[in-house]
């Protein structure tokens, strides 16, 4: 939802606001963006209330420096905080609470008995950012608050938006009486002593290119009632809507209903995947419950908000970045609520229709900066191959849906750093060089050309992954397939790290190679490098190292273990790179690495990897995960590898594994089916970071309803949401599992493009 209520803080990084320590509290706002990184002082923020008590009207410390020096958070705040309620106290004693429905909300002070005064300022300039260009705020019916206001994007751009909100403070049979209201400014335009102005019902700065340095808002004074409920609304369309969603959303400002409704709403989600809290590891089930949600939180549903075209179909903001979750978010999101996910995938296509491109990172309702890839290319295939069958049930045109892929696949925009791709490049050398100019005109950001390159390369898997699922015959997917593999265009055979030879590296129009060291951008480099997007990232690399991104083609893993020379060596160089410290577990490129083993035919290894991974970067304290969430990225991944699954892009298989339950179910909710995963042998020794000899943790046999699978090491999508159940057997016997691999026969071992797999 874009109603995300809750208190900011003072100190950064605060990419959402909240930080739980001792922070001094700057207010409580609407909208918050959730688990990115870049940002450090964080998204939106915007129009925050601050109660105050114990101070006469016209010298309320209002403006922001003042208010947060008396309203420094103490160690012992009483707090609580549950999907659709959150609650702390000040240490002068006041209590606030939150609640909130998609596009409204309700905020409550309750102040203590003895307070003299109890007042609340509504903020107008004040965001995360501290980035006010403009905006307005009028007092209406003594008691409403229109406000409007122009910020700066928060992530991966550098756009403005324009955000409104709605306040009341009066609703029938209240209790709580307005006795003084005004505006307050700075005494000038952009500086001086904030003077408080009573009466007077509207303030407002006209847009600026500049960020302007003004404190401004409203401040009301209320009698006889401790306590004081606020409704909002939002919209980033116009304050008439914003007032108009209140008023639908929240019609009789009924706290026990919204706050009910919002929580039923969270358990309709997390309760998609079930196991019995009762019998399950409690660090498991919490680390399990806690991830589905944040999985849930973005991207943000702003149907009928969309400021910038009108259309009949779903809108969804947030999506910052596709780089981020097209690995596991979405992936979730198809297995355990796909009405909400084509939802989704409706918007991606949405935006394709208007901007001419599948849309990558948009933030704030505005377009960002493309990561590395156009990383919306796999989900719509995604979609395409699993529910391609019943797009029309679902409201996605498949038409569509594939003309979007072909577009952004071929054609070049004329900045590819916000949107699409640098395709001129592409199609001419089959890789993105270094040091070439593009004579079409077109711009971006000429770097992280090996990780494009590797990227591009899914992104043709999935156009070739759609063609083939949406019936659009063998033709039109033979170039996107040949195009897929052109991951191996970047294999420099003759660069040597650690004693294995062989590294994907830069490469010049020519031909010939550059050098980057492969450790370079890695957790344990030597030098200094930029990794990140900007001019001066001259590693090729976006996020992580050629040491990591060597082993990035999901699509082909077999072509990677030739390229490393065989299954052996694919297997050392493996165990070199997590025991050399180059896996960084809050990068999403590591996010596979884990599970590769499966591809050399030895899933023992994997599941001894998966659970190293996951109990020395995973905890259930503050700071509990391995960096930022991005926008559910972590979460999603610690719930596929908690349930011994992980998925491959733009296809239907789904790698297996030994899970860290004993049993659980999935429900999808547009088959209506449900799933029990049951783990015949399992033994609790195993849920910890290095099981010991002798605990039983390999796969011995999966049956799926009854049906012996046909292979140890991947599963279908079809399986695991077409109801029934499947039985994973585990023993503890290593040497046999690691004899057995993968089993016998052909489809054994996942699937490689480069071993005719996905056909």
């Amino acid at each position: 939802m874009p109603c995300k209520v809750g208190i900011d803080v003072n100190t950064v990084p605060r990419q959402a606001g909240y930080i739980a320590d001792n922070s001094s509290i700057t207010g409580i706002s609407l909208m918050h963006d959730e688990g990115t990184g870049g940002d450090t002082e964080g998204g939106y923020g915007v129009f925050p209330l601050f109660p105050l008590m114990d101070c006469d009207y016209g010298s309320c410390p209002v403006a922001l420096e003042d208010r947060l020096a008396l309203r420094a958070a103490g160690a012992d705040i009483e707090q609580a905080a549950s999907p659709g309620y959150f609650r702390t106290k000040f240490v002068n004693n006041i209590e606030i609470e939150t609640t909130s429905t998609r596009r409204a909300g309700l905020i409550r002070f309750t102040y203590p008995s003895s307070s003299s005064t109890r007042l609340v300022v509504v903020d107008m300039s004040d965001d995360l950012q501290r980035s006010f260009h403009g905006g307005s705020l009028n007092i209406t019916q003594g008691s409403r608050v229109q406000v409007s206001g122009t910020f700066l994007q928060s992530y991966a751009g550098t756009y403005n938006y324009t955000a409104y909100a709605c306040y009341d403070f009066d609703y029938p049979g209240g209790t709580q009486v307005i006795s003084e209201f005004g505006t307050y400014k700075n005494e000038t335009d952009n500086s001086g002593t904030v003077v408080i102005s009573p009466n007077v019902t509207s303030v407002g700065y006209s847009f600026s290119s500049s960020t302007l340095d003004v404190q401004a808002g409203a401040l009301f004074s209320f009698q006889n009632s401790t306590s004081i409920v606020a409704r909002f609304g939002i919209s980033m369309q116009n304050v008439d809507k914003a007032c108009k969603n209140a008023e639908e959303e929240i019609p009789d400002w009924d706290w026990d209903s919204v706050q009910t409704a919002s929580e039923d709403k969270w358990i309709n989600a997390i309760s998609r995947v079930v196991v019995d809290p009762s019998v399950e590891n409690d660090t498991v089930v919490e680390l399990l419950y806690s991830s589905l949600y944040r999985a849930f939180l973005v991207p943000a549903n702003m149907t009928d908000e969309n400021p910038y075209w009108i259309s009949p179909y779903p809108f969804y903001d947030a999506l910052f970045c596709s780089w981020d979750t097209f690995r596991t978010v979405h992936p979730l999101l198809s297995i355990i609520a796909p009405l909400e996910w084509s939802d989704i995938v409706s918007a991606y296509i949405d935006g394709w229709r208007n901007e001419s491109y599948i849309p990558e990172c948009r933030a704030n309702t505005k377009q960002g900066y493309v990561q590395s890839g156009s990383d919306g290319m796999p989900i719509l295939g995604d979609f395409a191959v699993k529910y391609g069958s019943y797009a029309a049930a679902l409201g996605i045109s498949t038409s569509d849906l594939y003309q979007a892929l072909v577009d952004t696949a071929v054609n070049t925009p004329p900045n590819w750093y916000r949107t699409g791709r640098q395709n001129t490049a592409w199609i001419e050398f089959g890789y993105i060089p270094t040091d070439w100019y593009d004579p079409s005109g077109s711009t971006g950001l000429p770097t992280r050309e090996v990780s494009r390159t590797l990227e591009y390369a899914l992104g043709d898997f999935a156009v070739r992954q759609a063609a083939l699922a949406l019936g659009m015959g063998s033709v039109d997917a033979d170039q996107p397939h040949t195009r897929s593999m052109n991951f191996a265009h970047m294999w420099n055979p003759n660069v040597t790290s650690d004693g294995f030879s062989g590294f994907a590296q830069q490469r010049y129009p020519n031909g010939s190679f550059a050098y980057t060291a492969p450790d370079a951008c890695s957790p344990v480099e030597t030098e200094s490098y930029s990794c990140a997007r900007g001019d001066d990232n001259d590693t090729g690399f976006y996020e992580s190292s050629s040491w990591e991104m060597s082993f990035f083609a999901p699509q082909s893993m077999s072509t990677i273990i030739s390229l490393m020379g065989g299954p052996g060596v694919f297997i050392n160089r493996t165990n070199n790179y997590f025991e050399k410290g180059y896996y960084d577990a809050g990068n999403e490129p590591s996010f596979e690495m884990p599970w590769v083993y499966h591809y050399a035919n030895r899933p023992d290894l994997s599941a001894l990897r998966v659970r190293q991974v996951v109990f020395e970067n995973f905890n259930t304290g503050i700071g509990g995960i391995p960096g930022n969430d991005d926008s559910g990225a972590m979460a999603a991944l610690l719930v596929f590898h908690l349930l011994g699954l992980y998925p491959v892009p733009a296809s239907k298989q789904l790698l297996i594994g030994s899970p860290m339950v004993s049993s659980y179910t999935l429900k999808n909710n547009f088959f209506n089916t449900t799933t029990n995963f049951t783990v015949k042998g399992f033994d609790p020794a195993t849920v910890n970071v290095s099981p010991a000899e002798g605990t039983r943790l390999y796969v011995k046999d999966i049956t799926i309803n009854g049906q012996s699978s046909s292979s140890l090491c991947w599963i279908s999508f079809d399986d695991v949401v077409g109801g029934g159940n499947i039985v994973i057997e585990v023993d503890s016997d290593q040497d046999s599992a690691a004899s057995v691999g993968c089993g016998e026969g052909d489809s054994a071992l996942p699937d490689s493009l480069g071993s005719g797999g996905f056909q």
